[in-house]
């Protein structure tokens, strides 16, 4: 279950739960007015900590790294198609919103992107 290519231009090393060393594809985007940050599930290829589970931390380490604000990202976690026969791994894109940024506490708040959005996206 390999994840192409096409929906990563980079991997990005980062400390999962626990400092596990982790895995995930990153591709970010700059429109005129704003600039998006997609942190793509590599599963196998992934020797530790999911992009889902590692959160707002993973979200926060790739903003430090890019040195981008993290007011002004729009942050989405893309499950790739792996053209397998399970649903669940169709490829699906989430914007995530962290109560975090603006210093509050809280879960975190996910918007799955209609088919509409994600082909806006990659316009």
């Amino acid at each position: 279950m390999k994840v192409p290519e096409k929906y990563y231009d980079e991997v990005f090393d980062f400390k999962g739960q626990w400092d596990l060393p982790s895995k995930c594809g990153l591709k970010i985007i700059k429109q005129e007015k704003q600039t998006f940050v997609i942190a793509t599930e590599l599963y196998q290829d992934n020797p530790g900590t999911s992009v889902t589970y590692a959160g707002y931390s993973l979200f926060r380490q790739i903003c430090e790294s890019k040195e981008l604000s993290e007011k002004e990202v729009t942050y989405l976690e893309c499950n790739p198609d792996t053209n397998s026969k399970l649903s669940f791994y169709d490829e699906e894109y989430f914007e995530v919103t962290f109560p975090e940024v603006n210093g509050e506490s809280g879960r975190a708040v996910y918007r799955q992107l209609s088919p509409d959005e994600t082909k806006a996206l990659f316009a």
